[in-house]
């Protein structure tokens, strides 16, 4: 399809802002929730830690520019991405107009080898609780990164993405309280996981501490990933 352009069209006479993304990553790390963030080599705020990130080329699509960008700064791929929320004040950035397409991942924290890439000196984990001063606007980024996990982490599957392949119903437990932030009754939320119809028994079992052994889990393949019928916690 071919499109026709108005014949009085500049491209010259609208300014044109940059475009970056930046990609936000938690992990559950010794029942905390963190955050994986790069010591940034380079002006502006350089030797700051920041999201990871950079400008989209005019050949790739976000999502392409996000993947590329994570791999560069920190050697990750292969993960799955969702793009979370576009930040867009005019000074966000002090080199010049800069909107940025925020994406989060959400991976068990062993299946991650980690690298700095040639725009990172560092690359290292944070808790969300307690983080460095950031770079640009990212406090406000990973403010709002947390709040839509802990939305959907209430309406969805989407908190086995930071656990094992297998699980037991305690270990699924103890990590939505790590990342809403509240402890959860145990009967309760027993009944209201198993009730999603979202796992299903492996027929094996782990022992915990000096009681019985406890059955290990797993997330259905064929679940629903969006629980979209009722709330389930808390």
């Amino acid at each position: 399809m071919t499109t026709n352009l108005p014949e009085n069209y500049n491209a010259d006479d609208y300014e044109r802002p940059s475009v970056t993304v930046d990609v936000v990553i938690f992990s559950l790390v010794d029942e905390d929730l963190r955050i994986l963030l790069i010591q940034r080599k380079h002006a502006p705020y350089q030797n700051m830690w920041a999201i990871p990130g950079g400008f989209v080329k005019m050949d790739e699509s976000l999502e392409e520019a996000a993947v590329r960008e994570l791999f560069e700064e920190t050697g990750v791929s292969g993960m799955y991405i969702e793009q979370l929320y576009t930040f867009g004040e005019p000074n966000r950035d002090p080199r010049t107009r800069v909107i940025t397409v925020a994406y989060f991942a959400l991976i068990p924290h062993d299946v991650l080898r980690l690298q700095a890439g040639d725009d990172a000196a560092e690359t290292a984990w944070f808790s969300i609780w307690d983080l460095p001063e950031l770079a640009f606007d990212h406090r406000k980024i990973l403010d709002y990164a947390l709040t839509r996990l802990r939305y959907k982490l209430e309406y969805s599957s989407v908190g086995f993405q930071l656990l094992p392949d297998v699980f037991t119903l305690s270990e699924l437990q103890r990590a939505y309280e790590i990342i809403l932030g509240e402890k959860l009754d145990k009967r309760n939320f027993r009944r209201k996981i198993l009730s999603s119809e979202i796992l299903e028994e492996t027929g094996k079992k782990k022992r915990e501490g000096e009681g019985r052994p406890a059955m290990l889990y797993q997330y259905r393949s064929d679940a629903v990933v969006e629980v979209k019928t009722r709330r389930l916690f808390p």
